[in-house]
C-alpha cells in the first residue's frame, strides 16, 4: 500500500519519557477524530489539537509508494549513522496507515519505532514504544503500553479510569491554549493533578520552549 505523510523531519522528541532523544518524526495525514471541516479541524471529539495533519504538503511529506520508500526517506532524514536510530510515528492518527510492511521496513532500516496515538485503534503489536493520548468522548481500545499522556484540563476525561489502564508511565501534559495567561493556568492545573495524584508525572512540550519542531 502507499502512505500519505504530512511531513517528515529530524528533531528532538519534546514530550514524555523519551523527551530529549534524537528522532525522525513521521507525521501521517488524516485523523479518525477529525470532522473534516477546516474551521473545526479537530472535530467534535478533539477540539484542542495543535497539529496540522491535513494534506501531504509539509516538509518531507508526500505520498510514498510503498514501505521501502518511506523507510528510505526516514533513513535519509536520520543520516548515515546506524546507531540508536529512533523514529516516532504520529499524526493525525498513525494507526490508520501503519501496517506489517512498514513496521518491518523501519526495523530493517535499524529504527526503534515509537508511536503517538489516540488509542481508538489497536496498535501494531511490533511497535517498540506505545504512547496513547486519550481524547475525551472517544472510545479507547488501546489500554496497554509504555506511556499514557493526558492533555489537561480536558473536560469529560475520567482520570480514575485512565489510571486503571496498564501503562508503565502515566503523564499529564498542560493544554497549550496559545496564550501565556491561559498556559499559566493549564500548567497550574496539571501540577495540581500530580500533587494530588502521585501516580502521574508532569510532562511539558520542551520542543516548543526550545523553538524546535
Amino acid at each position: 500500500m502507499s502512505y500519505a505523510v504530512k511531513e517528515m523531519f529530524l528533531t528532538l522528541q519534546g514530550e514524555g519519557v523519551q523527551a530529549g532523544r534524537r528522532a525522525v518524526f513521521v507525521r501521517f495525514a488524516g485523523c479518525n477524530l477529525w470532522s473534516g471541516r477546516e474551521t473545526d479541524r479537530a472535530g467534535a471529539t478533539c477540539r484542542f489539537c495543535d497539529t496540522d495533519f491535513v494534506g501531504i504538503d509539509g516538509d518531507g511529506g508526500g505520498r510514498f509508494a510503498d514501505a521501502a520508500a518511506l523507510a528510505a526517506a526516514a533513513s535519509a532524514s536520520w543520516g548515515a549513522m546506524r546507531e540508536d536510530r529512533f523514529c516516532v510515528l504520529t499524526g493525525g492518527e498513525p494507526m490508520l496507515q501503519v501496517d506489517d510492511a512498514l513496521v518491518d521496513a523501519l526495523h530493517d532500516a535499524g529504527f526503534t519505532i515509537a508511536i503517538e496515538t489516540n488509542g481508538t485503534l489497536p496498535v501494531h503489536p511490533r511497535i517498540d514504544w506505545i504512547c496513547v493520548s486519550p481524547k475525551a468522548g472517544s472510545i479507547v481500545v488501546q489500554r496497554t503500553g509504555d506511556e499514557v499522556k493526558l492533555v489537561w484540563p480536558q473536560p469529560g476525561s475520567d482520570m480514575a479510569e485512565v489510571e486503571s489502564w496498564d501503562f508503565r508511565h502515566h503523564l499529564v501534559q498542560p493544554l497549550d491554549t496559545g496564550h501565556p495567561a491561559g498556559n499559566d493556568a493549564t500548567e497550574a492545573a496539571a501540577i495540581a493533578v500530580v500533587m494530588d495524584r502521585p501516580k502521574w508525572r508532569l510532562t511539558l512540550q520542551a520542543h516548543k520552549r526550545l523553538g524546535l519542531r
